[in-house]
């Protein structure tokens, strides 16, 4: 499964286990209520596409 902004953060850790740091940093809540990234990020004052980019290069580093 391809995660995007529109998936919520526990299917983004179910998926790819090791952006959990990235939501833990951030401080995006793993129980969000199956709230949207893209939605939790402008509640928070966050970039989406930025956070995407930072959470795909995790997901990048991790299959090299």
């Amino acid at each position: 499964m391809q995660c995007d902004l529109h998936d919520s953060v526990p299917d983004w850790i179910i998926e790819h286990p090791e952006t959990e740091i990235i939501f833990c940093e951030l401080g995006l809540e793993k129980n969000c209520g199956g709230k949207s990234l893209e939605y939790l990020c402008y509640q928070q004052g966050l970039n989406p596409n930025k956070v995407l980019q930072r959470l795909r290069g995790v997901i990048s580093a991790s299959e090299s």
